[in-house]
């Protein structure tokens, strides 16, 4: 067994979404040869870790996430002898490579999926996840992530196939080791290139809890039905089919027969985990994966249980609530990932901060507060620029298979507003995550010299890298700032967290602590002036200052106030 660096502790990792990236050849979607063109942006940077979303071979009704072949890269980004000289230049730069793992589900244009299809004799069949029609329909209630049942009829079998997102997404049956072997099979073959470790797309979710090896006739078991949730836009069943009872063995497992084996990084997403079980995957003697991508912060501005469209305004007590209760939850006993936005989540300056006015100030007060906690801080591309949400009102401007579907069924089956629906589209939908990275101010952004494959933000002549790197006082270089400082201070790698102002709906403080050097972080979450409740926080009137979004000049001359947005790191005395 290996033994694991933990360098990666002091590393930040930085995601790229490879087809609104770069574009070398014109046509319009980002591609290999254009990471590789931008590896000096990285560099520059200073992140240690790339994660790239998927680059396989796929048909791309879920841009990626349904894989017909593991082994191959799809078409539109190039080649493997393109995804070789992508990977030399990270690894000339000290930058590792995390891939995307994918394998609750494929494709069902893969070829395991076309023999199980074929028939129930069919070798390949108990690679997926099947079931009897139930009363002449679908087995249960459950809806899909992307609307609609989550069951879909075969007729060469004549039973229903299980896919949590999309019909073209079968879920793979776990509990058949075979399926398992050609797991590990295929991470041996990307670790053994020299990929630096995996995120796991949506893993807790390949232990079915009903499918526990001999408990599950698929003829007779009658499943639970999910609770219906009145007026919600989606009612996906996610907590029927997460973390099952034989998740762990399954990890552990995957720990031993590959994991083990290499110096690599590893990340599992994890839909309705609770901490509990956070402690319990990431546990660094007992768990199995490095660190966890949980959900509940990316929660707090939705109505409870009506799913994420339903919008409420933010109260910032339970963000702070949330993220505290990880922190300390892991602290000492796992290890936190730790991020504003993603590929599946909009603009955090649009959701948390400002895009207006504000946008830089508040793109650094959130960049600030996400540094200062404890566990790895994940970049999503263009954040470090400040880029923001987009807000289109035609639908058909929208690429993204969810934000399409559940307008279809709010809209078109459930009769509700145009404009609501466009409303809560305009804060959550996925696509404003994904229009293409802004890199200059020339045409389409310097993206591409083609027709960009979604369209994008307007603000790019003002907001792009080019001017991000030439202004000394960017967002871009403030994220230079916070990298280089957790590379260089252990209190915010191994110090413990403590909440403050616990029920201050502006004010986001908290201290970090590791033996004789203790940091307060103080953060202001509204465009209102804060006065500082002195008596409720340590004394910081001989503080040095070590990092602040407004000139440490000013600081002085409002000790106990904070402007608009401002975020404040002190080294106490």
């Amino acid at each position: 067994m290996l033994s694991r660096k933990k360098d990666w502790r002091q590393q930040v990792a930085y995601q790229i979404y490879p087809r609104s990236f770069a574009d070398s050849n014109g046509d319009g979607i980002g591609d290999l040869p254009g990471i590789t063109a931008k590896l000096d942006h990285l560099d520059a940077l200073g992140v240690g870790i790339v994660w790239l979303s998927p680059v396989y071979d796929s048909p791309n009704d879920d841009n990626g996430y349904d894989i017909r072949d593991y082994r191959s890269i799809m078409q539109e980004f190039g080649s493997m002898a393109d995804f070789d000289a992508m990977l030399a230049g990270m690894q000339q730069r000290g930058i590792r490579l995390m891939m995307d793992l994918v394998v609750n589900h494929t494709s069902d244009e893969h070829a395991w999926f076309k023999q199980a299809r074929s028939a129930k004799t069919n070798p390949y069949h108990d690679y997926y996840i099947w079931h009897d029609p139930v009363d002449g329909r679908e087995p249960t209630n459950w809806e899909a992530a992307f609307s609609g049942s989550a069951w879909t009829f075969n007729e060469a079998t004549g039973e229903y196939y299980l896919h949590m997102f999309s019909k073209k997404q079968p879920d793979l049956n776990w509990e058949n080791p075979k399926v398992r072997q050609e797991v590990y099979e295929l991470m041996h073959f990307w670790l053994k290139k020299g990929v630096g470790g995996f995120r796991m797309d949506v893993i807790n979710m390949i232990s079915k809890p009903w499918l526990e090896a001999g408990t599950f006739s698929k003829s007779e078991a009658r499943l639970p039905n999910a609770p219906k949730v009145q007026d919600g836009f989606l009612q996906p069943a996610f907590e029927m089919v997460t973390h099952g009872p034989r998740f762990m063995a399954f990890m552990r497992e995957m720990k031993q027969e590959v994991l083990d084996h290499y110096d690599c990084i590893s990340v599992g997403e994890a839909p309705c985990a609770t901490l509990e079980q956070a402690q319990e995957i990431t546990n660094p003697e007992t768990g199995a994966l490095d660190m966890v991508f949980q959900f509940e912060h990316m929660d707090v501005d939705s109505q409870a249980g009506k799913g994420k469209w339903a919008l409420k305004a933010l109260h910032l007590p339970d963000l702070k609530a949330s993220l505290s209760r990880w922190q300390t939850g892991l602290h000492g006993k796992g290890w936190n990932s730790l991020y504003w936005c993603n590929h599946d989540q909009p603009r955090a300056v649009s959701r948390f901060g400002d895009a207006g006015l504000h946008r830089v100030r508040s793109a650094k007060m959130l960049a600030t507060c996400l540094h200062m906690m404890q566990g790895t801080p994940f970049i999503y591309q263009g954040e470090e620029l400040g880029m923001t949400n987009v807000k289109w009102f035609n639908i058909k401007a929208y690429q993204d298979i969810e934000t399409r579907n559940m307008y279809a069924q709010a809209v078109l089956q459930q009769g509700r507003p145009h404009q609501d629906v466009m409303a809560s589209i305009h804060a959550k939908g996925r696509d404003n995550a994904r229009t293409p990275m802004q890199w200059s101010a020339s045409q389409h952004a310097g993206f591409t010299q083609g027709t960009p494959w979604l369209a994008l933000n307007d603000n790019f002549s003002q907001v792009n890298a080019a001017q991000a790197r030439a202004d000394a006082d960017s967002v871009f270089h403030h994220y230079r700032q916070l990298i280089a400082l957790r590379k260089n201070w252990p209190v915010l790698v191994d110090g413990d967290f403590e909440l403050l102002l616990p029920k201050h709906t502006a004010l986001f403080a908290f201290t970090r602590r590791l033996h004789d050097v203790q940091l307060l972080v103080l953060c202001n979450f509204s465009a209102q002036f804060q006065g500082l409740p002195l008596k409720q926080l340590p004394d910081f009137s001989a503080a040095t200052p070590l990092i602040g979004n407004l000139p440490s000049s000013e600081w002085a001359m409002a000790p106990d106030t904070l402007a608009a947005w401002e975020a404040r790191v002190y080294v106490l005395a």
